[in-house]
């Protein structure tokens, strides 16, 4: 009877918590790596249904982990860190190769296709509030297409 006592509590508490996501990510992935490269880029698409912005990342499988953009500067193709990425409410943020994207640094180790890598990523509310979003992003080969579309997740 005890056991029933906790187990329902629990189990609606998880259910709530589900329902007041706020953040969905869909197909989330990180590029694969040669030997003795140190960096690659993640990819994936954010929606936040109340908005507000991607403010941080990180990754065990990387020393340093960064929000980054980039774009055309004349005719030369630059990147950049930037401090957050807004994300409008109920709009779909794509971060893709060639645009924005996490940057993943001083890997700890080659990152081989078929693997997995878990990711977190830190999204701020319009009302201030935090909320961490665990990923296990999958490593896709170099030059593969990005995947076919899922149903998004919610973290």
């Amino acid at each position: 009877m005890k056991y029933r006592q906790f187990l329902l509590p629990t189990a609606l508490a998880l259910l709530a918590q589900a329902a007041l996501a706020q953040t969905t990510v869909k197909d989330p992935w990180v590029r694969s790596t040669v030997a003795e490269q140190k960096a690659t880029g993640a990819f994936m698409q954010i929606t936040s249904a109340s908005g507000g912005r991607l403010v941080s990342a990180s990754s065990p499988a990387a020393g340093v982990v960064e929000i980054h953009e980039m774009a055309m500067d004349g005719n030369t193709m630059r990147m950049r860190a930037v401090p957050a990425l807004d994300l409008p409410a109920g709009k779909a943020v794509e971060l893709k190769p060639g645009g924005y994207h996490v940057m993943l640094m001083d890997l700890k180790a080659p990152l081989t296709a078929g693997a997995s890598i878990d990711l977190n990523l830190v999204v701020e509310g319009k009302d201030g509030k935090r909320e961490t979003l665990a990923l296990k992003a999958p490593v896709r080969a170099l030059g593969a297409a990005p995947p076919a579309a899922k149903d998004a997740q919610k973290y």
